[in-house]
């Protein structure tokens, strides 16, 4: 066999690396149109990847900026091996040290939104199948590269592919951890929201905002309170800026006093890895006498600041196939006339009994004056270790890396879950830290490097299964 490594271009693969992370492919609801469901800058990044297959003569195709595929392979084969990549990706939110759309490299990291989660395992993916087609290798199978567009913000492409696709033979999501995810956990999304709380006292709460997506930890919260304050009072919440060192505070007149504090941003699946700022300014503005009782700051503190594994819920459970279950309060929104509103993303283990637990989160909801509003469930997958599918992934990986290629679970949720037998497969190599949805995101270039030739291994092993 021709070696992966001497077919490899990489001046090719940075150049286009590059050019899809310069795409600021966020949801964009205010450019949506019937072909573009989710933005104009997802729809460039779309036809960005089919572009690249286009030019090397393969088939393309798209479904109403849905999704997209690039397809290689023997025409008349029945069945083909899915390759389920994302071009969108999280908003970049905190202080970046570059522009998070202008990718820099620094120390051989290439620095971007997207680049680890999923732009740079997407194009490692789609430069796998190039190696294959330029080694000429025979296939049994199609390959098909599967571009999605809503992965971040509820899978709606996939939920579209699935109606309109028939299932692949097997298939890898890019869009993890290495070696093989062949189990991802379940999750309950909902909202939890409550009335108005007026206060009595001479100044009360009027705002209060956190986080923009379920599946974040949020790294900024601000805090707006107003009324008729004395000079003492006034003072007294500058005084708090001395105390807490992630505390900023400001008068923007005499009657209205702004707090914010910052965080660590980290994916919803990991969020004790973040620093939730919404907790932090929680637990600052309890310190206040006026505010202690106030039923929408006592709730956080009470039931989720910390919390992530539910305990305080009532929820936590633990399985052996994918450990604990775990709860991130990725979006918060208090407005003194309208009530408040509090978005939960928890992740179930295998074995979770999801109608208990649902049960459960609106029974301590109701119990403290709030309505669950909006849920929404996903399943857990699970794939059993014996599928030749991912005995070839294991191969593969073994034959590249050297190292065993061992099974995992994750809280994540992959598009491998859209296919009867689908895996989490890279592109984060053991012991590396995975930089999805932080500040400063980045990947390893030779890491990269690496998942392509795996790629590049297990598509030829699949496509003849």
């Amino acid at each position: 066999m021709k070696s992966w490594k001497t077919l490899l271009k990489e001046e090719d693969f940075i150049d286009d690396l590059k050019g899809l992370l310069s795409i600021p492919s966020v949801k964009d609801l205010h450019t949506t149109n019937e072909d573009v469901p989710f933005g104009d800058e997802i729809q460039k990044a779309l036809k960005f990847m089919l572009m690249k297959g286009k030019n090397e003569g393969l088939t393309t195709y798209q479904n109403n900026g849905l999704y997209g595929y690039i397809e290689y392979g023997p025409k008349d084969a029945k069945d083909y091996i899915a390759v389920l990549c994302h071009v969108d990706v999280v908003p970049a939110s905190g202080k970046w040290s570059n522009n998070a759309f202008e990718p820099t490299i620094i120390n051989n990291k290439i620095y971007a939104r997207g680049a680890i989660d999923d732009k740079g395992p997407t194009m490692a993916a789609w430069y796998a199948l190039k190696l294959l087609k330029e080694a000429g290798y025979p296939l049994k199978h199609r390959i098909r590269l599967i571009i999605g567009t809503d992965e971040e913000s509820g899978m709606r492409c996939m939920q579209s592919y699935v109606k309109n696709e028939p299932d692949a033979l097997f298939g890898f999501a890019p869009d993890a951890q290495f070696p093989i995810i062949n189990a991802e956990k379940g999750q309950i999304n909902l909202q939890l929201k409550c009335k108005p709380k007026h206060s009595t006292g001479s100044f009360q709460l009027v705002r209060f905002d956190s986080g923009e997506k379920g599946n974040m930890v949020p790294d900024q919260a601000t805090a707006i309170i107003k009324g008729t304050m004395s000079n003492e009072q006034a003072k007294t919440f500058k005084a708090l800026e001395q105390i807490y060192e992630n505390l900023n505070v400001e008068h923007s007149n005499e009657n209205t006093i702004i707090l914010q504090t910052r965080g660590v941003s980290a994916h919803g699946m990991e969020p004790h890895k973040g620093e939730n700022a919404a907790f932090s300014l929680v637990s600052i503005l309890l310190t206040i006498e006026e505010l202690q009782l106030h039923p929408y700051l006592t709730f956080i503190y009470t039931y989720l600041k910390n919390d992530f594994h539910g305990m305080n819920f009532g929820i936590d459970f633990e399985d052996t196939i994918s450990g604990k279950l775990t709860v991130n309060a990725g979006v918060f929104h208090y407005d003194h006339h309208e009530g408040g509103e509090i978005s939960l993303n928890i992740r179930c283990p295998i074995d979770t009994p999801f109608e208990k637990t649902k049960e459960q989160v609106e029974a301590v909801a109701n119990q403290k004056g709030w309505i669950v509003n909006n849920l929404r469930t996903k399943k857990p997958h699970h794939v059993d270790a014996q599928h030749e599918g991912i005995q070839a992934l294991q191969k593969a990986y073994e034959n590249i890396t050297k190292q065993e290629a061992t099974l995992l679970s994750t809280g994540g949720a992959t598009y491998a879950r859209y296919l009867y037998n689908g895996v989490a497969f890279g592109a984060v190599f053991p012991n590396k830290e995975n930089a999805a949805h932080q500040v400063n995101e980045y990947a390893e270039i030779e890491d990269l490097k690496r998942a392509i030739y795996i790629y590049a291994e297990s598509l030829y092993i699949l496509g003849n299964l």
